[in-house]
């Protein structure tokens, strides 16, 4: 289920205050972020985000095809190593 369109696209407040500082510093340093949850706005195209999956930060550079998705989307949680089956089939 989504937001509602008349409340707009949820981001947290000290993010449009770090991209703010990022655009006009005009250095290309990594800004460190824990919202997941936050929706990616047109302003933040161009800037690069540290986005933390739980154990690291992981570098997200945002272009305009990402704008209306969520960080969380481009920062993966979980590593997938494969099927035990699949190793014990590989080895006979």
């Amino acid at each position: 289920m989504s937001r509602s369109v008349w409340k707009g696209p949820f981001v947290d407040g000290y993010l449009l205050n770090k991209a703010e500082a990022a655009r006009a510093s005009t250095r290309n340093e990594i800004i460190k972020i824990w919202s997941r949850r936050s929706t990616i706005l047109p302003q933040f195209v161009g800037l690069t985000f540290g986005v933390y999956n739980g154990k690291k930060f992981l570098p997200v550079q945002v272009t305009e095809n990402m704008v209306g998705h969520k960080f969380g989307e481009f920062s993966p949680t979980r590593t997938f190593t494969g099927h035990a089956a699949d190793k014990k089939a590989k080895r006979g």
